[in-house]
């Protein structure tokens, strides 16, 4: 009856394609699903994070709340947030890129020009560069740090202690009741939500002792899949 799209970038205005998205898949740009898949009815498109969360949402880890953050960590770092039951969109789509959101004014920009981004402490994107060539994917450093390689547990805890900075500071700018990981990134499982926990214990603000739950996301790759749907049968 509907047909929903989600993909990395922002998406355009009028809902219909991704608008920009700088340096990678800059394919997906300006194509106009409606016309591709032929439809009569507008084919709504969507950011994949906010995809994600919208399915989350719905039936997922962040269901019956109303303030949410998400991280989607994989490749990049990607963000949306709900707050008083809405997702946040902003005036041309960018709000909710929290990878984009500056922890090391020296720092090296990340794709949106944005020096030190928690996206270029986090993403798979720049794991050759953390670890000088050693490891080119988040899974190869996660499995060096498991086995107690001294190199690769320095610059996990590192990059994790960065999210945990990144994550206190969403704390204060939305107040959400939950904060929602997902992302191929997550699938670490204890070896990220232990060392994280550890680390927001230091950095979170806690007014009366009130603690943000860290919540896995629930729908694993099917996130963006299932918000977007979501997104085609509200629009």
């Amino acid at each position: 009856a509907s047909i929903g799209v989600c993909a990395p970038g922002l998406a355009a205005r009028d809902g219909r394609s991704i608008a920009h998205m700088p340096r990678r898949l800059s394919g997906l740009q300006e194509i106009d699903w409606t016309s591709v898949l032929g439809r009569s009815e507008i084919v709504p498109v969507l950011n994949d994070a906010h995809a994600a969360l919208l399915g989350e949402a719905w039936i997922g880890a962040a269901r019956g709340r109303q303030h949410v953050v998400m991280l989607t960590l994989g490749t990049g770092v990607g963000g949306a947030v709900i707050s008083d039951g809405r997702l946040l969109r902003g005036a041309i789509g960018r709000a909710g890129h929290l990878g984009h959101v500056c922890l090391d004014p020296e720092g090296k920009p990340s794709i949106a020009g944005m020096p030190g981004a928690i996206e270029m402490m986090m993403g798979d994107c720049t794991v050759a560069e953390r670890t000088d060539g050693r490891f080119t994917s988040t899974d190869a450093l996660v499995a060096a740090h498991r086995v107690g390689d001294a190199d690769a547990t320095r610059v996990w805890l590192r990059s994790v202690r960065a999210l945990a900075c990144a994550i206190g500071s969403y704390i204060n700018l939305f107040d959400p009741e939950a904060i929602v990981i997902g992302g191929g990134i997550a699938q670490a499982g204890d070896t990220l939500f232990t060392p994280l926990g550890r680390e927001l214990e230091r950095v979170e603000w806690r007014p009366g002792g009130h603690r943000v739950p860290l919540v896995p996301a629930a729908l694993g790759e099917w996130a963006g899949a299932i918000g977007a749907a979501r997104n085609s049968l509200s629009s």
